[in-house]
């Protein structure tokens, strides 16, 4: 799949969001989400892709967390080496299912704490799918809104100063065109 650089908007002086129509394992960002589950078995999905094309050490990683600290919740990231990826690093991330009820503020803290985890490590790019629009059957549109929002706020509220360089990943062309739509109305809103 080729990459095709569908916005990129300056945020602040400092931070600038690229929407992206690409494959997130093929993303030379620094870190990139993975939409997990809670116990972060990567059996289907983008989570399989990431571990098909990174190596069983992103799985035996997240095994070894799972171990440690129990089922990752919404507000959790976990981080692994990102085996044979050109990222360094993968976030695990769980977004909600659809229908489980207050999915946006669910939804709101799995990106959060992605960008809080990519804070830590020290990274200044980080590539984000469309999480929870898969398996977990998020409406695309809404999630995009709940997703772009917290990045817009993050970078607001001075939660991640360092990681300057933020992309959203999509897979298909569709859901690459609804994230572009959101993020120019957002700026069309923020202008």
């Amino acid at each position: 799949m080729s990459r095709r650089v569908l916005w990129t908007q300056p945020l602040d002086a400092t931070h600038t969001l690229t929407v992206i129509q690409g494959d997130l394992t093929q993303e030379p960002a620094e870190a990139i989400v993975n939409a997990a589950n809670a116990y972060l078995r990567h059996g289907g999905g983008l989570a399989a892709a990431i571990v098909r094309r990174g190596g069983r050490i992103i799985q035996q990683e997240s095994d070894a967390w799972v171990r440690k600290h129990g089922p990752l919740t919404h507000d959790q990231a976990a981080v692994t080496t990102a085996g044979a990826l050109p990222a360094r690093y993968v976030i695990h991330v769980v977004g909600p299912r659809w229908g489980s009820g207050h999915e946006a503020d669910k939804l709101r803290a799995a990106v959060l704490a992605a960008l809080r985890a990519a804070q830590a490590l020290g990274v200044r790019s980080v590539a984000l799918p469309a999480i929870s629009t898969g398996i977990f059957g998020y409406p695309v549109e809404q999630a995009a809104e709940v997703i772009v929002d917290a990045i817009y706020d993050a970078v607001a509220q001075g939660l991640i100063p360092d990681v300057t360089d933020l992309r959203l990943v999509l897979y298909d062309a569709p859901t690459a065109q609804i994230f572009e739509r959101v993020v120019r109305a957002r700026e069309t809103r923020a202008s």
